[in-house]
């Protein structure tokens, strides 16, 4: 009896070896990740690689998905340019190891991207492109985490503008594609109310070191609210320079525009007490999902992501986890019926997911955000 306990002993000892072995050998279900890793918004594609590498970390502690694979994230860089974007994309969709992509920082560089995307049939999600019209275009493959640009251009006009007792409205953009949705969302708005005046609405060009032209306008105009809409790069030089003219009035960027590099750029004196529309940051949740994310995103990379869209990334890669674990596929067109169709409200690090039948994200907040003296970020009550 002894021997024969021993020999099955031993043979459990075997199998399970053997299926540590297996699941080992089994090849990681791959993501990519495309995003600005060079250029001016590099910040932006650093610390969305670091968090959708922590949301990696958190999927595979768990087991990763379809009975013990791992998910391994593969990089691309797109500079935060709209052909860089459409070659990144290309890039991803000749691997056909990747098996859907998180895709990408930008409107203007989503737009093309996600066109080839759609050309071959693989599943992409937005985490930092806003603009409005980018699921009005009857995509099938095309999803975003993040919210949409006529929220924050209303949410603008009918809180933020009433929030001030502003009487008079500045609207600045850089004609982009996202800076353009959204000056042209809020000055929609705006131009609703009946009891505000729209009284300055025009582009600067990006990359330019000296804006006070433009600003020596927008100051003639006497403004007591100013709306920039487009980047953080140049909304710092923008607000050093407009104050250094005399322009006072309450300055609030877009959900582009303010980031810790805007606060090293503009100074942090010129910075403190601006105000930016944005989508809520990660260091106001404290859902269970947030608080894993935050203690692991903190042990191994320091400070938090400061702006939302490297956490929605995250969010992303927590989705197509989910799905592709769920529905048993990597298949896009599993995924796809998958997240718009059975994917209610899941528990991810922003909140729950759901998606509608454009890819829309169902339920995104925005709030209004100051800058405080020591560089940290505060709610506004409204």
């Amino acid at each position: 009896m002894n021997r024969i306990k021993s020999i099955f002993t031993l043979m459990m000892i075997l199998l399970v070896c053997f299926s540590i072995n297996v699941l080992a050998q089994q090849p990681p279900v791959v993501i990519g990740l495309q995003g600005p890793l060079t250029g001016p918004e590099a910040i932006e594609g650093e610390m969305a690689k670091q968090s959708v590498e922590t949301a990696a970390r958190m999927v595979n502690e768990k087991g990763g998905v379809l009975g013990g694979r791992m998910i391994k994230v593969e990089l691309v860089d797109d500079a935060c340019q709209p052909k860089a974007g459409a070659l990144a994309a290309m890039k991803f969709v000749s691997m056909k190891e990747v098996v859907a992509a998180i895709a990408t920082y930008g409107s203007s560089v989503t737009q093309p991207a996600s066109d080839i995307y759609e050309k071959f049939k693989k599943v992409n999600i937005a985490y930092g492109a806003t603009v409005t019209h980018l699921s009005e275009r009857g995509l099938n493959y095309f999803f975003r985490t993040c919210g949409r640009t006529d929220t924050q251009g209303i949410f603008f006009a009918e809180k933020v503008v009433p929030h001030f007792k502003a009487k008079r409205v500045a609207i600045m953009h850089d004609n982009t594609s996202f800076a353009l949705g959204l000056a042209e969302e809020a000055r929609n708005a705006v131009q609703a109310m009946s009891n505000v005046d729209l009284v300055y609405f025009d582009a600067i060009t990006p990359g330019e070191s000296d804006y006070t032209v433009p600003l020596t306008k927008l100051r003639e105009t006497n403004p007591e609210i100013f709306y920039f809409t487009g980047y953080f790069p140049e909304a710092g030089l923008i607000i050093r320079q407009a104050r250094d003219i005399g322009i006072s009035a309450v300055f609030v960027g877009g959900d582009a525009a303010i980031n810790e590099d805007f606060i090293k750029i503009a100074g942090l004196e010129y910075a403190a007490g601006c105000f930016m529309t944005q989508e809520a940051l990660i260091e106001y949740f404290t859902n269970p999902e947030a608080m894993e994310f935050k203690a692991k995103y903190q042990e191994a990379y320091g400070d938090l992501p400061s702006s939302p869209w490297p956490v929605y990334a995250a969010d992303a890669l927590m989705v197509l986890a989910e799905a592709i674990d769920k529905s048993g596929s990597t298949n896009s067109d599993v995924l796809v019926d998958y997240l718009k169709h059975k994917m209610k409200e899941y528990p991810s690090i922003t909140g729950p997911i759901g998606f509608d039948e454009k890819g829309d994200r169902v339920g995104t907040g925005i709030n209004l955000y100051e800058v405080n003296k020591d560089g940290s970020y505060s709610i506004v009550k409204i």
